[in-house]
């Protein structure tokens, strides 16, 4: 009897959060991220680990949108560095807060902290690794930065943007990263204005 209270419990409690959560998806939805803010306030301490980690990652993205970088960039920060919060929600809030702070970072911080995310198989390959790239190309190190740009553009699990620029950049770099097989569509040439 315990455990079914228990239980009914923890799915009356991940009602209330959900209808939190649709309150705030709704005012964003009415562009009133200020009615959003406040509807996301009692989830940013849920128990449960992704409403939580939701609330903040939606927090920060709010914080983007009414021009705040800085506290965006705090806000992903948190959510990333908190291990007590599932790991797809943290390395969003990585690539995100990269994403935001990308200009002002050094390219090497860049790799550091994006690389493990870079490669061929993980779903943040397509921003992770067209920003490590980018960065390999701010550290002159085009041996490293056409290879990437290259699987980025072979690599169809990758949104089709990121896939289009990887491929011109591949192609300054001097690499083809247009596959040649029966099976598959050649691309058309890449012009590249001089």
């Amino acid at each position: 009897a315990g455990w079914i209270f228990w239980q009914n419990s923890q799915n009356e409690d991940s009602g209330f959060r959900s209808e939190e959560y649709v309150a705030a998806i709704d005012s964003i939805r009415q562009n009133n991220l200020d009615g959003a803010a406040t509807a996301l306030e009692p989830l940013m301490e849920a128990e449960q680990s992704g409403y939580r980690a939701a609330a903040q990652l939606l927090q920060a993205n709010i914080a983007l949108e009414k021009n705040d970088p800085k506290k965006a960039i705090a806000g992903y920060a948190k959510v990333a560095a908190d291990d007590s919060l599932p790991k797809p929600f943290r390395d969003l809030a990585l690539v995100r807060q990269t994403a935001t702070e990308f200009d002002a970072l050094k390219p090497q911080q860049v790799i550091d902290r994006l690389k493990p995310l870079a490669v061929p198989g993980n779903p943040w390959f397509g921003s992770a690794g067209e920003m490590v790239a980018i960065s390999y190309l701010n550290l002159n190190k085009s041996d490293l930065a056409g290879p990437l740009f290259a699987q980025l553009a072979k690599d169809e699990s990758v949104p089709a943007t990121i896939r289009s620029r990887a491929l011109q950049m591949a192609g300054v770099e001097g690499i083809d990263a247009v596959e040649l097989d029966s099976d598959k569509k050649v691309a058309p040439p890449v012009v590249v204005a001089t």
